[in-house]
């Protein structure tokens, strides 16, 4: 009798032991050996030395169980554990569907794997159970019969994809454990991820990928080895896309152990791990401190799964005892739907011939499950997830948000109920302050610059025209190299404002700016420091910081000679026009005042000589000009006069003054010349520095010719090149400009307009070097269409002419002709020496008037009677005249 209950006990050691078994259900006591019915088998393919295969074999059995309670339809399962070895998964899944002749295959499959059995056996229907589905689109061969019962592969990455955008890390390095070494869904989740993070400016740096870990003969050694590589590695971001428990838990221990748990680090676990984590043990949660992650949301509260998750932990228990977390995760609710809808499909398509039918019952099915909804579009769920963002922090882990694709970020976790999650006495905001590794509360910052072992290799320009930014010197005594400068000053103040250790090493560069931007794009140089111009092009391949200085280019020529220095300097004030004008207005008024004077109150103005009136007149006139009151003014006509002249002086002596003055301060520091046409026109030869961009700037956007541009590379060689006139200006940027005028400050100055570089984005930087915002300010804003009388400051003509006191001149000028008019008036009328003159040419005529008529007459007695007669009639007129 012993031996008979050895013997089978035994037998069911062997039967549960074995690779393949078969699971049938005990006959339910209500249903009869007559209304039993049995449908097509299932075939499960799992990997039972894992904690997801023991989950899933578990609530299999469990949803064949329910499912034969309610319906009394028996469905077999054909069980085939893979021993953590997928190898050889496609091929033992065609021999299990060749041996038991199963309809359907449930468990953890790759495309390919799925491909090969579909291809062997079209009327096999594959239902996969993988945390994330594979979009079609990224397939290249979609098996016609396949099923995901998980979420599309996008959404998962878009989560990942907004933890980084929200905490604003640009740049990452995930971690992937390929199952096998034929599978392309490791390209396929990389790419999705990448396309995820261009919307949030970040992208992946560095991707390794791991083989299972039941591969490897010393995994330990190996993933040391593989973690020596990451920490060499500036970027401190990493993202863990797919991969085992047991792959998980040997990573965390030996990151811990070689210090990439502790501070500046920060790791992200995604679905398949985080689901896991109710499963795993204290010394697993201390390695994983500071972890973040999300795992699928499913509703927790229900009766429904409170039911399950008792038997579930009770069957669980009985099978595994050596395990010590017993609670379902979401693999083991899906596995309960796929296999429930599995039966009810069949159940459905009973006595139908075909398995197209099948696979459209399955694909059809719509019910709410324990996972949630389960209805599908394109051969996935097709209900959008939530995921709950989990924090690892003490024992075990806090949920700190929720993610939904609609919504991003919430802190409500419980939509039914409503409930905001609180830490403390404040809401969270839209996602809960995080406990990163090494106890930090502050964000990381994602990156680690340089170490002792490999400081980061920062390249300076050495052959820069000014090295009062960057100086590059080579110490013989010491045997080193030098570098100052106030870049490298700028640099090493930011430096020390990091709250992190920074190391890093001086590369002297000796090629052109250019060519050390695009080392730092070749990752030949990790930074690069100096005096180097935010171009559009260097844009393009490069990051810039914040520019420290503004910076435009600007010209800068020699000034004009020191007319101060002149005998005639003052002569500049008025033009040549405006001086005679002033003398002769002067002589003018002097001249009225004399006659209006002399008319109305000298009584000896007959009898002075020419000489004399001449001499008064100059005197008023010199008294006009000086207004100096040296002859008292009698006449109120001549006050009137004098005191309209001398406003008008009062006005241009103010004026002269303050043009004076100008000339005197300008004419120190005038440019030579300021247009730029006229460098061009002459074809004159200007200066810049042959290292840096300003050449192809000049040649393409101002258009000089290429033979009139020379180049100069030493901040020296530039006033030797004026001198000797080898250059008539010279180009510099704005930041060159100011050391240049301050080493140089006598004779030279900045001229012409300052053409802007950098600033405000990508695309404005780009149409400002093209030339086309030049042109829109000379077209749209320039006066140059504009007829203007205006002065032409550029021609270094500052003198004033007549124009500006054109209405005072006319006004004064007036005045002194009603003067000078009145004046004669009076003079004709009252002069003695007028009237004498006057009746000398009245006297004159009538002698004449009497000459002819008397010779006109004959020499009779008549004609002298007559002639006596007139004789004696003149000396009568006479006498009268003389008597008036």
């Amino acid at each position: 009798m012993s031996l008979l209950i050895f013997s089978c006990f035994m037998c069911f050691l062997l039967l549960t032991k074995s690779t393949t078994a078969t699971i049938y259900m005990e006959l339910n006591q209500n249903c009869s050996m007559n209304n039993l019915v049995t449908l097509g088998g299932i075939g499960g393919v799992l990997d039972l030395s894992s904690r997801v295969g023991k989950e899933q074999k578990i609530a299999m059995e469990l949803a064949v169980q329910d499912f034969y309670s309610s319906t009394c339809y028996n469905l077999p399962i054909h069980l085939k554990d893979l021993h953590g070895n997928f190898v050889h998964t496609a091929s033992d899944v065609i021999k299990l569907v060749e041996e038991k002749q199963v309809q359907v295959i449930l468990g953890v499959l790759t495309l390919e794997e799925a491909s090969l059995v579909s291809g062997f056996n079209n009327g096999t229907t594959v239902i996969s159970l993988p945390p994330t589905a594979i979009s079609p689109r990224l397939s290249p061969a979609e098996p016609p019969h396949l099923i995901q019962m998980s979420h599309d592969i996008r959404i998962h990455v878009r989560c990942i994809a907004a933890l980084v955008g929200h905490f604003k890390w640009r740049k990452l390095t995930t971690i992937y454990e390929q199952r096998n070494a034929f599978s392309t869904e490791t390209d396929l989740m990389i790419t999705e991820l990448s396309e995820s993070l261009q919307n949030v400016e970040s992208t992946i740096e560095h991707h390794f990928t791991f083989p299972p870990v039941s591969s490897l003969k010393n995994s330990a050694a190996f993933i040391s080895n593989e973690l020596l590589k990451l920490k060499s590695l500036n970027n401190r971001v990493f993202v863990i896309l797919k991969s085992s428990l047991e792959f998980a838990i040997l990573l965390f221990e030996r990151a811990n152990q070689m210090g990439m748990m502790g501070k500046g680090y920060v790791w992200i676990i995604s679905d398949d791990l985080s689901s896991q984590l109710d499963s795993i043990g204290q010394p697993v949660i201390s390695n994983m401190q500071g972890v973040i992650g999300f795992k699928s949301n499913f509703v927790d509260t229900s009766d429904s799964f409170e039911e399950f998750k008792h038997r579930f932990r009770k069957k669980y228990i009985s099978e595994y005892p050596e395990e010590e977390h017993f609670n379902p995760s979401i693999n083991a609710l899906r596995a309960y739907d796929a296999t429930w809808m599995i039966a009810n499909a069949m159940a459905t398509a009973e006595g139908m011939k075909g398995s197209k039918i099948l696979f459209e019952n399955i694909l059809s099915s719509n019910f709410n499950g324990l996972s949630g909804k389960i209805s599908f579009n394109n051969g996935k769920l097709e209900e959008p997830p939530t995921f709950r963002v989990m924090n690892v922090i003490g024992k075990s882990y806090r949920e700190i948000a929720t993610w939904s694709p609609e919504f991003g970020f919430s802190v409500n976790f419980n939509e039914e109920k409503g409930r905001d999650m609180r830490i403390g006495n404040g809401l969270v905001g839209e996602l809960g302050s995080v406990y990163w590794p090494g106890g930090e509360q502050t964000v990381p910052e994602g990156w680690f610059l340089g170490n002792k072992e490999k400081p980061m290799k920062i390249g300076v320009p050495a052959r820069g025209a000014f090295n009062q930014f960057v100086n590059v010197r080579y110490d013989q005594n010491q045997n080193e190299t030098n570098v100052a400068g106030f870049s490298i000053e700028v640099f090493e103040a930011v430096v020390k404002q990091l709250s992190y250790n920074f190391s890093y090493v001086f590369v002297p560069y000796y090629g052109s700016y250019d060519d050390m931007v695009a080392d730092v794009y070749n990752k030949r140089l990790d930074a690069a420091v100096g005096d180097t111009e935010i171009m559009a092009d260097r844009y393009k391949i490069a990051g810039f910081s914040q520019p420290y200085m503004e910076s435009g280019l600007v010209m800068v020529v020699t000034v004009k000679p020191d007319s101060t220095k002149e005998s005639f300097m003052f002569l500049r004030a008025f033009t040549m026009k405006m001086w005679l004008l002033m003398a002769v207005m002067s002589l003018y008024t002097g001249f009225v005042v004399w006659l209006t004077e002399n008319v109305e109150s000298n009584p000896d103005f007959e009898s002075s000589s020419v000489s004399h009136h001449v001499g008064k007149m100059l005197w008023f006139s010199v008294t006009v000009l000086s207004f100096a009151q040296r002859e008292s003014i009698r006449s109120n006509l001549s006050r009137f006069v004098l005191a309209t002249w001398l406003f008008v002086i009062v006005v241009v002596t103010v004026c002269f003054t303050a043009s004076l003055t100008s000339i005197i301060t300008v004419q120190r520091i005038q440019p030579s010349l300021v247009s730029i046409e006229y460098l061009q026109r002459t074809n004159a030869a200007v200066g810049c520095n042959g290292n840096s961009f300003i050449v192809q700037y000049l040649i393409n956007v101002l258009h000089f010719k290429p033979e009139n541009i020379k180049k100069i590379n030493s901040i020296r060689d530039y006033p030797e090149a004026f001198e000797k006139g080898e250059i008539r200006a010279a180009y510099f940027v704005a930041p060159h400009a100011k050391v240049f005028l301050a080493i140089y400050c006598q004779g030279y100055t900045t001229a012409g307009p300052s053409y802007k570089l950098g600033g405000f984005g990508f695309a404005i930087l780009k149409v400002t070097e093209s030339g086309k915002i030049l042109e829109l300010e000379k077209h749209m804003l320039s006066a140059s269409n504009c007829n203007s009388s205006s002065i032409d400051i550029s021609s270094g003509d500052t003198s004033l002419g007549p124009e500006a006191f054109s209405g005072l001149l006319i006004i004064s000028g007036c005045i002194s002709a009603v003067a000078l008019l009145i004046s004669v008036a009076r003079l004709l009328t009252t002069s003695p020496l007028i009237l004498s003159f006057t009746q000398g040419i009245l006297l004159r005529r009538r002698i004449g008037r009497w000459t002819s008529s008397f010779l006109s007459r004959s020499d009779t007695t008549e004609e002298s009677a007559s002639s006596e007669r007139a004789q004696d009639s003149m000396g009568i007129e006479l006498a009268a005249w003389n008597q008036t």
